[in-house]
């Protein structure tokens, strides 16, 4: 059922013009706190939606999981069953596809968490790129900008065919 509700909302949205407060809604009405501005990119609910807060401005790419909880303590503690934390988000984070996020984890503002990471603590660091298994710091804003003036483009109305041109465009520039 919670794949066929999401199918549907997701329908709605891009029936209705791609306005991504259809998507935040959604989690909304599950008990989630999502800010304004967040672009949801895959189904996030679990069990338990209202341990999981989201800033505004967060991008969320596709495949990410929020565990807000793990079964384990109950073959270490025979008396306890569970482990819960809430999931807190900061402003302006973007997790990067495939993130899966852990229980009792908080994200401060303007982190980016690096595709296929798994986050297992906290970060309280502003402007900083987390990554790996365990995450950990792997860069700053500042530095992750030098690295790359030379790769990042305006995509805003570049279709499908003509980002070729600007890949090879790219390939050249880095090249000399």
């Amino acid at each position: 059922m919670k794949n066929i509700s999401y199918f549907y909302t997701k329908l709605k949205y891009k029936i209705f013009g791609k306005n991504k407060e259809i998507i935040s809604e959604y989690f909304r009405k599950k008990g989630m706190t999502i800010g304004r501005n967040c672009n949801i990119c895959t189904n996030i609910l679990t069990s338990e939606s209202y341990l999981i807060n989201i800033g505004n401005n967060v991008t969320i790419a596709g495949g990410v999981s929020f565990v807000t909880h793990d079964n384990c303590v109950s073959k270490m503690i025979p008396d306890c069953t569970d482990l819960f934390g809430n999931i807190v988000i900061g402003d302006n984070c973007f997790i990067g596809a495939n993130a899966i996020i852990l229980y009792g984890v908080s994200l401060t503002n303007n982190i980016t968490v690096a595709a296929g990471s798994v986050v297992t603590k906290s970060f309280n660091e502003e402007n900083i790129i987390i990554g790996g298994n365990p995450a950990k710091k792997i860069s700053d804003y500042s530095n992750f900008i030098v690295k790359n003036k030379d790769r990042v483009f305006n995509l805003d109305g570049i279709n499908h065919r003509d980002l070729r041109k600007v890949i090879e465009k790219s390939e050249k520039l880095i090249q000399r």
